[in-house]
């Protein structure tokens, strides 16, 4: 696949994955005889990790370090599975925030309702 293939379908720019590469994020990207990008399979499904990762809130600097050590085979396993370990902690701890501001929101939210139908008189706003 090309770069611009690439980046449709997993809704990053060229400019982007070039930038992975230039960090050392995606290492080892096939290129043609010409020297142009040609994405296979298996780097196609690292660029889908690194996504995540980073929808998620993975910091970049997490991912150079979990991809280096990936590159440097299975004896670096268990280190890995530590830094997994870290960023899945710091995400139970980010969605839990994330649950409490929406339960604020639905607060808010049915509170609002109540007073546009009439249900509630009552009403001393709070922020």
């Amino acid at each position: 696949m090309t770069i611009a293939e690439v980046g449709k379908k997993y809704n990053l720019t060229p400019d982007t994955l070039r930038y992975y590469e230039r960090i050392g994020l995606l290492q080892g990207v096939p290129r043609n005889k010409n020297g142009i990008r040609n994405y296979d399979e298996k780097t196609c499904k690292r660029i889908e990790f690194i996504k995540c990762m980073r929808d998620a809130g993975v910091e970049i600097e997490i991912l150079i370090e979990y991809m280096s050590l990936f590159e440097k085979g299975k004896s670096t396993v268990e280190a890995r599975k530590k830094l997994l370990e870290e960023q899945r902690e710091k995400l139970l701890v980010k969605q839990k925030s994330i649950n409490e501001t929406i339960d604020r929101l639905n607060y808010k939210i049915n509170l609002y309702e109540e007073i546009a139908l009439g249900k509630r008189k009552d009403f001393t706003e709070d922020v």
